[in-house]
């Protein structure tokens, strides 16, 4: 008995009808991750409000391992972010992460930050030398900075360059930017220096 082989026309529906299946199902994909990072923003800001309000370590889900620590504000880029504690996977995926060190954000002179090239810190390619970036502490302070500079270095070196003795801040993410897989050594510096400091945090 001869096999039924499928016609031309028959081939054709089949492929069109899984390009339809897949195309759906990357839709729904899509969508949830947009709703997911929608609902996280709620859920981050309400977190920050109360430790504004003096509330310490205020998880934003009773799951969540980190918590909000400062405050991204980037007026050129119409950026507005809640920094979470630590720079970990499973912090970067809803926020950008402070790098851990012996001083906390608000006392530290020197901040580190980081975050995905594909979400949070793309805005990073856009920043310009002198651009203002203000970062609000959870003690209600506002810290401005201006950028200094932007450059490229590789994570295999011991340092990425930070002065010492000078109060600034740091944002790093992977390089380059358009990169079709993740990874790499290369990372994205974005330095500015702060200005002066003033009580504004809590508006």
């Amino acid at each position: 008995m001869n096999p039924i082989r499928p016609t031309p026309r028959t081939l054709t529906a089949l492929i069109v009808c899984l390009l339809a299946i897949t195309g759906l199902w990357q839709l729904s994909e899509g969508s949830w991750i947009y709703a997911k990072a929608g609902l996280a923003q709620h859920l981050l800001q309400r977190a920050w409000s109360r430790t504004l309000a003096g509330e310490t370590g205020v998880k934003p889900w009773p799951w969540a391992d980190t918590w909000p620590v400062a405050r991204l504000v980037v007026p050129s880029q119409h950026i507005d972010q809640i920094v979470l504690e630590g720079a970990y996977g499973r912090t970067l995926a809803f926020g950008p992460g402070h790098v851990e060190t012996a001083q906390p954000i608000g006392s530290a002179t020197s901040i580190i930050l980081t975050g995905h090239r594909d979400t949070h810190f793309r805005f990073l390619r856009g920043l310009q030398q002198h651009d203002e970036i203000e970062l609000d502490t959870a003690s209600g302070s506002r810290r401005r900075y201006r950028v200094k500079e932007t450059r490229i270095a590789d994570s295999r070196d011991a340092s990425i360059g930070i002065e010492q003795g000078q109060a600034q801040l740091v944002l790093v993410t992977c390089y380059p930017f358009d990169a079709i897989q993740a990874g790499g050594s290369l990372r994205y510096v974005v330095r500015a220096i702060q200005e002066k400091e003033d009580r504004r945090g809590k508006e």
